[in-house]
C-alpha cells in the first residue's frame, strides 16, 4: 500500500487480552470451553502454532469445532491434531475498534456471540 492509497481505507484493529491455556481433563472437552464470537485461540504443538482472533469464526459460520481445526490448520497441522493430549490450547478475548469509512468516525464493534 502507497501513502496516496491510505485515505481510501478503513483500519481495524483487534486489542487483545493475555492468552490463557484452556484446561480440560480430556481434549473432546475443548469444543465445550470455548465460545465462538468471544474466544479466539491460539494452537502450539512443537514448533507449529497459529492464531485465529474472535472474529474469524464468525465470519466463516464456523461452530467450535471448526473453529478448533481450522486453527490447527492455520498452524501446519492435521485438522484433528487439537484431538492430541501434546497439543496445548490457548484463548484469549479481543476488542475491536474500526473506522467507520475511510477517516472516519472510530467505533467499537460488537461481535456476534455463539452461531
Amino acid at each position: 500500500m502507497t501513502p496516496s492509497e491510505l485515505g481510501n481505507c478503513t483500519i481495524e484493529i483487534s486489542v487483545l487480552t493475555v492468552p490463557e491455556i484452556v484446561k480440560v481433563s480430556d481434549p473432546k472437552e475443548y469444543p465445550t470451553k470455548i465460545k465462538v464470537g468471544k474466544d479466539g485461540l491460539i494452537m502450539e504443538y512443537g514448533y507449529y502454532s497459529g492464531l485465529l482472533l474472535p472474529t474469524v469464526p464468525v465470519e466463516q459460520k464456523w461452530d467450535e469445532e471448526d473453529f478448533l481445526s481450522q486453527t490447527c490448520y492455520k498452524a501446519g497441522l492435521p485438522l484433528d491434531m487439537w484431538l492430541s493430549p501434546k497439543v496445548r490450547i490457548y484463548k484469549f478475548q479481543s476488542q475491536v475498534f474500526k473506522e467507520e469509512k475511510p477517516n472516519g468516525k472510530v467505533i467499537e464493534v460488537e461481535l456476534e456471540v455463539g452461531k
